[in-house]
Formats: structure tokens, sequence, C-alpha cells
């Protein structure tokens, strides 16, 4: 007798359920805080990897969490970096983890729906932009705080909105330090679909239900078409971290984080 798969978990920072052929996983905490912790990462990669191999399950829907801060939990998390005196291989580690995460989502079999509100860091941009489909609330805005760091985006940004927006267009956003609001993000087509932010999950619902409609090896070859080509992001990836590198570990950084740091103090 065929082993049905357990997709109910519930972890520290995500939990999963099955809902008829969609499973859910919701993030409770930041993702960025958990990127360096291995078991952490294993749990998520593993119940990837068990919906990825399931027959039963088409779409995959993905919910932000809903307590994330925006700018505040990215710099809370570099001042913690300069506090613990993490070296060069720690963050290797991190940037790593983040680049494993974004190409397991391009390079997934299924259709990902990605839902979100309230504040959201380029980080958390960048992932969604890896889904297939991207819903937002109504508050949602988006926010770069790598700038007010003198750093770069970490996870695909440059790639992803250089091929959704042209060059000029994406370059003038990453080098903004204007947020995107919620209608200006759907007019750029960065996200598909705004709704009311009490209604985001019932309406994420609905749209992954959609593609669950649709014959599953429709749905993984018509995606395995459009993201044929992974060498380029893989290439962005790896360069997004030897920039980033450099930046951490020059004099500008200690001196934007410090100020940085007295404004959220």
């Amino acid at each position: 007798m065929k082993k049905v798969p357990n997709f109910e978990v519930d972890y520290d920072f995500f939990s999963g359920e099955r809902e008829e052929e969609i499973v859910w996983i919701r993030f409770k905490e930041n993702l960025i805080q958990r990127a360096t912790n291995l078991e952490a990462k294993n749990l998520l990669f593993d119940y990837l990897d068990l919906i990825a191999r399931s027959d039963e399950v088409k779409v995959l829907l993905i919910t932000g969490s809903p307590g994330k801060v925006g700018r505040e939990d990215y710099i809370k998390f570099y001042r913690q970096i300069l506090k613990i005196d993490f070296d060069a291989k720690d963050l290797a580690r991190l940037y790593n983890a983040i680049n494993q995460f974004v190409l397991k989502i391009v390079g997934f079999g299924k259709p990902i729906v990605h839902a979100d509100s309230g504040k959201v860091i380029s980080l958390y941009m960048n992932i969604s932009l890896a889904c297939d489909y991207r819903i937002i609330g109504d508050n949602c805005i988006f926010q770069k705080p790598y700038l007010d760091l003198g750093l770069i985006p970490k996870g695909g940004g440059a790639f992803f909105l250089s091929r959704l927006l042209g060059f000029s267009k994406a370059l003038q956003i990453l080098l903004s330090h204007k947020d995107i609001a919620a209608d200006e993000a759907f007019k750029l087509g960065i996200v598909d679909k705004i709704v009311p932010v009490g209604q985001l999950e019932e309406e994420a619902r609905k749209i992954a239900r959609d593609f669950a409609g649709k014959p599953i090896h429709t749905l993984s070859g018509i995606k395995r078409l459009l993201r044929c080509c992974m060498k380029d992001l893989e290439d962005c990836l790896v360069c997004e971290n030897e920039l980033l590198l450099q930046m951490v570990s020059g004099t500008d950084f200690t001196k934007r984080l410090l100020e940085s740091a007295e404004d959220y103090h």
C-alpha cells in the first residue's frame, strides 16, 4: 500500500497544510534570520521536495510572514552581524542559502502563487519574483533598505526586474530610495493582483485553485519552457555574493550601519 505523504507540518518559522491539490506554506518568522540555520533550511527544503514529488499536489501557495516589520528587520539583522562579528564564511553561508532558495523556487516543477502584505523588503520581493504569480494586499509596500547601508539587493532582483521591466526601468527602481506602494507595483507589473488585505488569503486560494484546474503536464511544461535559462540567474546570484561580501567588509558599510542603528534605536 502506497504511503500517503503528510503535508500537515508546524515548525517554528513555517507551517504547511494541504487543501485538495494545493499545499499552502505560511511563513511565521523573518526568513533572513533563519537562513544561516542549517536545520531550519533543511526542514524547508525537504518539505519543498516532498511537495515536488507528490502526484497529488499541483500548486504551491506561499504567504509571507504577517509579523515582519520591513526596513527595521533588515537593519536589525546587519546590526546583529556587527555585534557578534560574523566572518566572511558566515555571510557567504547566508547568501548561499538565499541563492539555493531562489533557485529551488524558480526550478520548482509546479506553479507557485505568492501572497504578501504589509512592509516587504527587497529580499522578499525578489523571492516573490521567483514565483509564478504574485498577489498582494492593498496595504503592501515594498522597501529597499539596502540603499540605506550602501549595499545591493540580494535574491536576484536585478535579474528578475531587468527581464520584467527592461534595463532602464529596473535601474531606476533599484536606485530609487522611494518605496513602492501596492498600486504602483501593480502598474509596473511587479505583482499580478491587488486585493483588500482582509481578502488576501481567500483570493490567493482562488488563484491557486484556478491553476490546479489545468492539466498538470501542461502546467509543468509551460513553466519549464519559461524558466529554461537558469544559468544567467545562477551567475547573477554568485555575482551578488561577491559584491556584497566586498561591500560589507568596507568602512562605508560600517558607518552607514551605525548611523541607521541610531535611527532605529
